[in-house]
């Protein structure tokens, strides 16, 4: 019996095994945007939302407007980095973000540009999911959507630590 059920059961192995690798016959869901990101910067829970604010300035003041001179308002001196291409240290990503990608300051928004698919928050953690879109290495002329990470620890009101996904530039 042990025999005669070999076979087959390899048979089946290899059968679904095929169907594993195969390509996809459709893409994934694409990830979009909230229609309010400044909402899910907010919670019920007063630390968490005051933790959530710290990172809405950091996106808003720091990414966006490149208001680096009101660093010390958002990030801690002692700022750990875990992205590969700045310093940690308050002044390490200041001078990451003036003097090599050399961004100028233009005028605060009201609401945040980028594209937020959402906002978690437990603890003294904040993780922000972008919608990120890429181009299709296969074919140039087409595009896809991803979700880029970024989280923060927050301490004594400001961020004190940050991870992201990124890689060596």
């Amino acid at each position: 019996m042990k025999h005669r059920l070999a076979p087959t059961l390899l048979a089946a192995c290899l059968s679904f095994g095929s169907i594993l690798t195969a390509a996809p016959s459709q893409a994934q869901e694409a990830v979009v945007a909230a229609p309010d990101a400044e909402a899910l910067f907010t919670s019920p829970d007063p630390q968490l939302n005051a933790n959530k604010q710290v990172v809405l300035g950091i996106i808003r003041d720091l990414l966006e407007a490149n208001h680096w001179d009101k660093a010390d308002q958002y990030l801690t001196e002692r700022y750990l980095q875990h992205n590969p291409n700045a310093a940690s240290g308050r002044d390490g990503v200041v001078a990451y973000f003036m003097q090599v990608l050399k961004r100028t300051p233009s005028p605060i928004p009201e609401k945040i540009k980028a594209p937020v698919a959402f906002v978690t928050a437990e603890g003294d953690l904040v993780t922000v999911g972008f919608v990120r879109e890429v181009k299709d290495e296969k074919d140039p002329s087409k595009s896809y959507t991803t979700t880029w990470f970024d989280t923060w620890r927050i301490k004594d009101g400001k961020a004190d630590e940050h991870w992201d996904p990124a890689t060596r530039d």
